[in-house]
């Protein structure tokens, strides 16, 4: 479930990252199609339990990885269309025109941490991700759905995408400490999720100050916060 989660991430942010060089943000099929399967895999858990999941397929193949792999070639569906839409609007001249380096940057800080987690996962000293699953989904969505967020905002705002999320070396050294001291690990998993939350929030409404202070206007408001 945990790649699952990921590949949704990944088709969600491939859509954004789409538009930070076309200017067109385009939603793509594939993304539906992911959700509705998750949503459509969780139901059927729960109408048959868990153990459907175990009868066999052809080729020794379980029901488990068959469903798997369908949520993940759906997902893997948008990834043609986003990148002929990126071609086309070099060729057409019609998007940001990025150096090739530029147009890869808003990929760094998703591939880190998804290196970063997928490292933490399968080294973990204490199997971590039975251990504690739901302090690690609610950490990767997280720290996800903010550097999605500033990616959002920098291609509202047609400024540079960030390389290097700033909680990066957090994230390694506390990863690093928790391997290297397993009896921390746990304590270390709710630390960051603490932490990573704080961050999110803060930064949130940073930028929702920021935007009324510039259009002079009430945070859920439609009236101008002062008299010009």
């Amino acid at each position: 479930m945990f790649y699952i989660t990921w590949m949704v991430f990944f088709n969600f942010y491939l859509s954004h990252w789409e538009k930070y060089n076309t200017g067109v943000l385009y939603l793509p099929w594939g993304y539906d199609l992911s959700m509705w399967g998750s949503t459509f895999m969780f139901l059927i858990t729960y109408i048959g339990t868990y153990t459907m999941w175990k009868a066999p397929f052809p080729f020794g193949l379980t029901s488990g990885a068959v469903m798997e792999a369908v949520l993940h070639v759906c997902a893997l569906s948008s990834l043609p269309m986003s990148l002929y839409n990126i071609y086309h609007s070099y060729r057409s001249k019609t998007g940001k025109m990025r150096p090739p380096l530029e147009a890869l940057r808003p990929l760094l800080p998703f591939a880190t941490f998804f290196v970063i987690f997928m490292v933490w996962v399968h080294k973990s000293p204490t199997n971590i991700m039975e251990r504690e699953p739901r302090g690690l989904f609610l950490l990767s969505g997280t720290i996800f759905s903010n550097i999605s967020c500033r990616l959002i905002v920098a291609q509202m705002s047609s400024t540079r995408c960030e390389a290097v999320h700033w909680m990066t070396p957090i994230f390694v050294a506390g990863i690093l400490l928790g391997m290297s001291f397993p009896s921390l690990e746990l304590l270390i998993l709710y630390a960051l999720c603490v932490g990573t939350t704080l961050s999110h929030w803060h930064y949130g409404s940073r930028v929702v100050q920021q935007l009324c202070h510039k259009f002079n206007r009430v945070c859920f408001g439609v009236g101008p916060a002062k008299a010009q």
